[in-house]
């Protein structure tokens, strides 16, 4: 049997993986990671968790997170980013500006790689870094 929450591709696969589908798979890791740091940290009940994560998981929110990571990506992790940056997208959200937008598809496939590779160490590091000083966004 599969175990989902513990998924090690090899390059190989991932190369194969759309970085759509990648991004789709980190959009859920992020926002899973945001909800946990809201949670532990006691900075949202039960009850506002959706409307404290929003702040975080926002495209200009995403964009931001990006700037803060950015220096500290290997190379492979830079191509990936970039490859979800570049990607094609139909539309973009209100409240959100094409570069925001691009940015936050960019991380967010940077984060479903690392998923997917397994790297949940380095998913953590990279997460520490976002979330470091951060304010009620």
């Amino acid at each position: 049997m599969t175990d989902y929450l513990s998924i090690q591709l090899s390059d190989d696969a991932l190369h194969q993986t759309s970085v759509l589908g990648l991004a789709q798979l980190g959009d859920a890791v992020y926002s899973l990671m945001i909800r946990s740091w809201l949670c532990l940290s006691g900075r949202a009940t039960a009850h506002g968790l959706h409307k404290a994560s929003v702040g975080f998981v926002a495209a200009p929110a995403q964009a931001r997170a990006v700037a803060k990571i950015m220096p500290e990506l290997t190379a492979a992790e830079a191509a990936v980013f970039k490859r979800g940056r570049n990607t094609r997208v139909r539309t973009i959200p209100r409240g959100a500006t094409q570069e925001e937008y691009h940015a936050a598809t960019g991380l967010e496939a940077l984060f479903g790689y690392l998923y997917a590779k397994g790297e949940t160490k380095r998913l953590n590091d990279l997460f520490a870094r976002i979330v470091e000083n951060a304010g009620g966004e």
